[in-house]
């Protein structure tokens, strides 16, 4: 009857009678909150508040994130099983990171900027460096021994400075991933906050989804 967003915000608003917005970022991304009821025009009635999924996977499908989206996104997108659908959900979620940072790799590579300007086989296969390495090498105890070990797996030759290069791909991905979630949450908060007049909005935030429990930042 419920979709997960829904599902988070009711368990953590079950705790916290607060909560009005629920937030998954896992091998998808999506967003609900409650709506004031005069503004939800499918339904009768101005009393109240009615729960909204935003399906804010979504967002710029309609062309407007084009100016963010960088050749990397774009690749992402026209090889996915959808492609032109989903396009803010291709910049965030586990489903596709990994294969964010394997773009970005391959093309320092190319550039002679990482490995020598060597790759593998392994490291050019679409889907190879999994989502799940992100978060292992940016662990703060052991992310240098599992970069090491990672990039080994996919028979690459590296020193100590393209560990450190692997390590900052990677955190530029997971970064850029946090902070445009945070700019379509804060955006979700900030209507909450007019649609009642307020100068400022205290609520609660339910999240859940794999990269939110599993990332180390």
């Amino acid at each position: 009857m419920v979709n997960d967003t829904v599902g988070t915000m009711m368990s953590c608003g079950y705790k916290d009678q607060s909560c009005e917005i629920g937030m998954i970022i896992g091998t998808g991304t999506n967003a609900c909150y409650m709506e004031e009821m005069e503004n939800v025009e499918r339904v009768e009635g101005e009393d109240g508040r009615m729960c909204i999924n935003t399906e804010w996977g979504g967002f710029g499908d309609d062309g407007s994130l084009r100016d963010i989206r960088t050749e990397f996104d774009v690749a992402v997108d026209e090889t996915s099983i959808n492609p032109g659908v989903h396009v803010f959900e291709k910049m965030i979620s586990g489903m596709y990171l990994g294969e964010l940072a394997r773009l970005l790799l391959v093309k320092l590579a190319e550039d002679q900027l990482l490995f020598g300007g060597r790759t593998s086989e392994t490291l050019r296969t679409p889907g190879t460096f999994e989502t799940k390495f992100i978060s292992e090498i940016e662990e703060r105890d052991g992310g240098l021994e599992n970069t090491r070990s990672i990039l080994t797996q996919l028979g690459l030759k590296a020193d100590s400075v393209d560990h450190g290069v692997v390590r900052l791909v990677c955190a530029a991905v997971s970064s850029r991933s946090a902070d445009l979630c945070a700019a379509a949450l804060a955006t979700i908060a900030n209507r909450i906050r007019s649609n009642r007049g307020l100068d400022h909005l205290k609520t609660t935030v339910g999240v859940d989804g794999t990269v939110y429990r599993k990332h180390p930042r």
